[in-house]
C-alpha cells in the first residue's frame, strides 16, 4: 500500500472511485437507447472547450463543462425536432468538436501545450484538490438525477413512444440525461480522457448485461465493475507506469470478455443438462 501514502494517488483513487461510481449509472441509459458513441461525440466537443479555457487563461475544466453541455442540448434538440437524424448530428460533433479544438489551441501562446494530452488520454496524477471537489460535486449531481428518476429515465429509454402515450415530460427527460452524460464527461476527462471515455460508461454495462436477469440488477452490476476497473487501473498504471486511462479500458475490455465467457459456458451447461433431461 506504498502508494496510499502520496497525496496525488490519493486525490487520483478518489477521482477514479467518483468515475467509476457514475459513468455506468449514465451508460445504462445510453446502451438502451443505442447511444454508446454519444460521449465520443460530447468529448470531442469538451476537447474544444479545453482549447477555449487554454486560449483565455479560464479554468478548461469549466470550460470544457459548458461547451459539452450547449453541445449535448443542441444534439438532443436537433434529434427531436430536426430533420437531421441524431446520427448525422453525432458525426458533426465528432468532427466539429475535433476540428474546432485542433484551430482554437493552436492560436494558443507557444502552440499546443503538453499538457493537452492529460485531457485527451487522462493523466489522473495532474488531478488537483479542487479538480476533487469539482468531481465531487458533478458526480452528485449525476447520481441525483440518474438514480433520483431512474424510472422515469428507464420508461423514456425503454420506450419513448410509450413514454410519451403515458404523458411523461419524454424532451425534458432526455435533455436531462444529455446534460449528466456532458457532465460525466468532463468528470472523466482527467482520470481517462475524452477519447475513451465511452468505454468506461458503455463497457461495464456491457458486461454487466451478459450476467444480470434485471435492469437493477445491470445498474448495481455495471458500477461494481465500474469502481473495480477504475480503482484498479489507476493502482496499476502506478505500478507498471502506463497511463491512466488506456489502463483502465484495457482492464475493462478484459473483464467483458471474461463475462462473455462466462455467460457463453453457462448457457453450453443449461443446454446440456436441457437435452439431458429430454432424453431420459
Amino acid at each position: 500500500m506504498e502508494f496510499l501514502s502520496y497525496d496525488f494517488m490519493q486525490r487520483a483513487l478518489l477521482a477514479a472511485l467518483l468515475v467509476g461510481l457514475t459513468a455506468p449509472t449514465v451508460g445504462v441509459y445510453l446502451v438502451q437507447r443505442r447511444l454508446a458513441l454519444i460521449g465520443d461525440g460530447l468529448g470531442h466537443i469538451a476537447l474544444a472547450g479545453v482549447a477555449i479555457g487554454v486560449l483565455t487563461s479560464q479554468a478548461p475544466v469549466l470550460t470544457a463543462l459548458v461547451l459539452a453541455v450547449l453541445g449535448a442540448l443542441v444534439l438532443e434538440l436537433v434529434r427531436a425536432h430536426g430533420r437531421t437524424s441524431g446520427d448525422v448530428a453525432l458525426a458533426i460533433m465528432f468532427y466539429g468538436g475535433i476540428a474546432g479544438g485542433v484551430v482554437i489551441i493552436s492560436q494558443a501562446p507557444g502552440g499546443t501545450p503538453g499538457n493537452l494530452n492529460a485531457f485527451l488520454f487522462g493523466a489522473i496524477t495532474t488531478t488537483t484538490g479542487t479538480d476533487v471537489a469539482v468531481f465531487a460535486l458533478l458526480c452528485a449531481l449525476v447520481l441525483a438525477v440518474t438514480l433520483g428518476l431512474s424510472r422515469y429515465l428507464f420508461a423514456v429509454s425503454n420506450d419513448e413512444e410509450y413514454a410519451v402515450a403515458s404523458g411523461l415530460p419524454v424532451l425534458r427527460l432526455n435533455l436531462l440525461l444529455v446534460v449528466v452524460t456532458a457532465m460525466t464527461v468532463v468528470v472523466s476527462m482527467r482520470v481517462i480522457g475524452l477519447l475513451l471515455i465511452s468505454a468506461l460508461m458503455i463497457l461495464p454495462i456491457a458486461s454487466a448485461q451478459l450476467l444480470a436477469s434485471s435492469f437493477r440488477q445491470t445498474v448495481a452490476i455495471g458500477v461494481g465493475i465500474g469502481v473495480a476497473v477504475s480503482v484498479s487501473g489507476v493502482t496499476l498504471s502506478f505500478y507498471a507506469d502506463t497511463p491512466s486511462g488506456g489502463t483502465i479500458v484495457l482492464l475493462a475490455i478484459g473483464v467483458f470478455v471474461g463475462s462473455a465467457l462466462v455467460r457463453a459456458l453457462v448457457t453450453a451447461v443449461l443446454r446440456r443438462r436441457g437435452s439431458a433431461a429430454t432424453a431420459t
